[in-house]
């Protein structure tokens, strides 16, 4: 049954969270010239033409339903960039890139993905209420995993956006997936038996999420 298998808790929380000032995050889509031309002297012609057609993405998709902007954002990253480890894209153990960050790489963890499908999701104007960055055990990987979660409504059984199976499922079929915890912009909550979870503190709880904030305050 989906409530007995997505919402039990697996991994302690202590370990990952930290408590630091809140700094609000507001992601900066607004891709002009100057700053194209900035990413393709720094990375290549290639990262410039990812930020173009994420852009376009972007003012395509304005009208969209939700299901049809989650199909299309999920896509788009899952084709356009290649799933590798912190270590070998930043020699960093753990690093959250922001999305002009991991679409200049052209290459990113599941943190990048989810988060920005999350961003470009926001953007597109889905009610950030609906999303939630979750962390989960990924039973056949044996290890810490995360992926976006999409809720139409709070007794909804989520929608899974993922990049290691690439399509859209509800939670109750990625039965791969053990949830741990989740967190948006605006709080963080524990998994738990019914619904999206205990609130237990702000998103700015994450210390990786801090610093992701102040990257993104930069690029404004």
């Amino acid at each position: 049954m989906f409530t007995r298998y997505w919402h039990k808790p697996r991994f302690t929380l202590t370990a990952l969270l930290c408590l630091v000032v809140s700094v609000p995050i507001i992601a900066e889509l607004n891709i002009t010239t100057a700053l194209l031309e900035k990413i393709e002297t720094n990375y290549s012609v290639n990262a410039r033409q990812r930020v173009e057609s994420w852009q376009a993405l972007i003012d395509s998709s304005q009208d969209l339903s939700d299901a049809e902007k989650l199909e299309k954002v999920n896509q788009f990253f899952n084709s356009n960039v290649m799933f590798v480890n912190d270590i070998a894209v930043w020699d960093k153990e753990d690093y959250w890139a922001t999305p002009l960050e991991f679409l200049s790489k052209g290459a990113g963890d599941c943190e990048d993905y989810s988060i920005a499908k999350y961003f470009t999701l926001k953007e597109l104007g889905v009610d950030e209420e609906k999303l939630r960055i979750t962390y989960v055990k990924a039973i056949k990987l044996n290890q810490a995993h995360m992926v976006l979660t999409y809720f139409e409504n709070k007794r909804a059984i989520p929608l899974v956006l993922d990049n290691l199976d690439i399509e859209i499922k509800p939670a109750n079929l990625r039965k791969d997936l053990i949830p741990v915890y989740s967190f948006n912009g605006e709080g963080l909550w524990l998994a738990k038996a019914r619904g999206d979870g205990k609130r237990v503190g702000n998103a700015s709880r994450l210390s990786l999420w801090e610093e992701l904030a102040a990257r993104m305050a930069e690029n404004k």
